[in-house]
């Protein structure tokens, strides 16, 4: 089993940046794909961004799109998210997850292990 930490999180003001952290534990990132989900109040967790398990490919919802960007950094076992140009509908809970498989994936149930999340607020 692997365990995830998330950090980095904070209140920032719109058109800011951010870089979330994901530390692992347990087992090696390598033997993961990664993905990163938020849920704002009131509404369903989404997707944001994935990775593959050997940093291949990467995918991203729309909404962030140009303007976040994940990594995976295996030698030190922590995965990434880049946000820039921050925007208050950013605002949420954002949690990193891994997989067992060798793609990424947008579907949360594809994911076995979770973080315990951490906040962004953008402000207006």
């Amino acid at each position: 089993q692997v365990q995830l930490v998330e950090s980095g999180g904070g209140l920032v003001q719109a058109g800011g940046s951010l870089r979330l952290s994901c530390a692992a534990s347990g087992r090696t990132l390598s033997s993961y794909s990664m993905g990163w989900f938020r849920q704002a109040p009131g509404k369903e967790r989404e997707f944001v961004a994935t990775i593959g398990r050997i940093s291949g490919t990467s995918d991203y919802a729309d909404s962030v799109k140009g303007r976040f960007t994940i990594s995976k950094d295996n030698a030190k076992n922590t995965a990434y998210l880049q946000m820039n140009s921050l925007k208050p509908e950013d605002t949420a809970v954002y949690y990193c997850a891994a997989a067992s498989r060798w793609s990424g994936s947008r579907n949360d149930y594809d994911y076995a292990y979770w973080g315990q999340g951490t906040q962004v607020t953008v402000s207006s």
